[in-house]
């Protein structure tokens, strides 16, 4: 059965760091025979979030199908401030219901590790009873890509990485779910999506 990885790039900025390595990690998975997408939130315009707009607003159907369409997802965010962006956080406030039994994967553009942003992102995603891998991949521009855009040697390897983790233990975690689902197992947090 396909497994299908969706990239979420949360920077507004033409020329992201995180933008070009998340498109290194959907390659990746690609390689692997995983179907993978970005929904690039630069060129989707997405509304503030507004709990009173309706699900099956025309604004909202392209990211609505794509997250319905992803088995796991890889959220990638500049660091502003010790935080995730406000593009990002806007596409999380909007899917928290879709998350669940999903694996997470993160890439954060920082010159300080973005460890406060992604820990951020996960608590988000937990919080939407999403699954998060154990590490994110941090990514220093100037650093780690060199002027024709090629990234290192050490990154790469980190991106190709993150790209197999997410496809075999997304699989592992996926399966389960729906298998509890079809199942009927009731003591499993999966009964609430029945």
């Amino acid at each position: 059965m396909p497994f299908n990885l969706l990239g979420v790039s949360g920077s507004l900025r033409e020329a992201s760091f995180g933008a070009q390595a998340l498109r290194l990690v959907l390659a990746a998975a690609a390689e692997l025979g995983d179907p993978s997408r970005l929904l690039d939130l630069r060129q989707v315009a997405l509304p503030l979030y507004n709990p009173d707009r309706p699900d099956d607003d025309p604004q909202l159907q392209e990211v609505n199908e794509a997250v319905g369409w992803a088995d796991a997802l890889v959220l990638a965010s500049p660091d502003y401030h010790g935080s995730m962006s406000g593009a990002m956080k806007n596409f999380l406030d909007y899917h928290w219901e879709h998350f669940g039994g999903k694996l997470f994967g993160y890439v954060c553009a920082s010159h300080e590790k973005g460890l406060t942003a992604m820990d951020q992102m996960r608590t988000a995603v937990r919080q939407c009873y999403g699954w998060s891998l154990p590490y994110g991949i941090s990514v220093h521009g100037e650093v780690d890509f060199d002027a024709q855009g090629t990234p290192s040697r050490r990154l790469a390897d980190r991106l190709r990485m993150l790209a197999r983790d997410m496809t075999v233990y997304g699989q592992l975690l996926r399966g389960q779910f729906h298998a509890d689902l079809s199942a009927g197992v009731a003591d499993t947090f999966s009964a609430r999506y029945r």
